[in-house]
């Protein structure tokens, strides 16, 4: 481990275009997250982003399965998988970061998702947890003990990005206000099983105060 003093970690998860409510997976409310997001960066010595970085010819598009539509449930490889809108493809405005955001004060962006084969919901691993980002071996070479996660959205890629920085040992939190979900019904379960994973939630008045 580093002799680096940072100890604690702002993760922003998917704060991209294609997010936003003008995307092609619209989360409602999602650029409510930016103004936030970019209060909370200079309170953490360190920042890290997670980038959706889809291929066009992503399993998970229902674009990719002549007789499905969007938001059905299919098997994928041995997976369970939603089948999304077509977003986040690499090189396109839908993948980059929203334009308000205060990227200059991000000192590392990890891509997930780029295999066509496997989703990848969580900025640690895959779907399958076969595959692991740069995440964990990033954050441990920082001398990171705890994890503050936010951004889009709650019920699928924040939620699962709290759960595996807290199964991997980090104090982890889970700031509400920052972050916004595809539903309602998607939402409450997500914090629910965040509890049960012994994560913490938190405001980010509580971060800034």
């Amino acid at each position: 481990m580093s002799q680096n003093t940072q100890k604690k970690a702002l993760v922003l998860v998917d704060i991209q275009n294609d997010f936003l409510p003008t995307g092609n997976l619209p989360v409602p409310l999602g650029d409510e997250v930016i103004d936030i997001a970019n209060s909370l960066m200079s309170a953490f010595d360190l920042v890290v982003a997670t980038k959706d970085w889809h291929p066009n010819n992503h399993g998970s598009f229902a674009s990719q399965h002549s007789d499905k539509n969007p938001f059905e449930i299919i098997d994928l490889h041995g997976l369970q998988q939603v089948l999304w809108p077509d977003h986040c493809i690499q090189y396109t405005f839908g993948s980059e970061f929203a334009s308000g955001l205060q990227t200059e004060k991000i000192e590392k962006v990890v891509y997930k998702g780029s295999d066509p084969k496997v989703d990848s919901y969580s900025g640690f691993a895959d779907n399958g947890n076969r595959i692991q980002t740069e995440m964990h071996e990033y954050l441990q070479s920082q001398g990171v003990t705890e994890v503050f996660v936010c951004g889009l959205a709650t019920d699928f890629c924040v939620q699962f990005t709290a759960r595996d920085s807290r199964s991997r040992g980090y104090e982890t939190y889970f700031i509400e206000d920052a972050s916004r979900g595809i539903s309602e019904e998607g939402v409450q379960a997500a914090k629910k099983a965040m509890l049960e994973a012994g994560i913490h939630m938190i405001q980010s008045r509580e971060i800034l105060n």
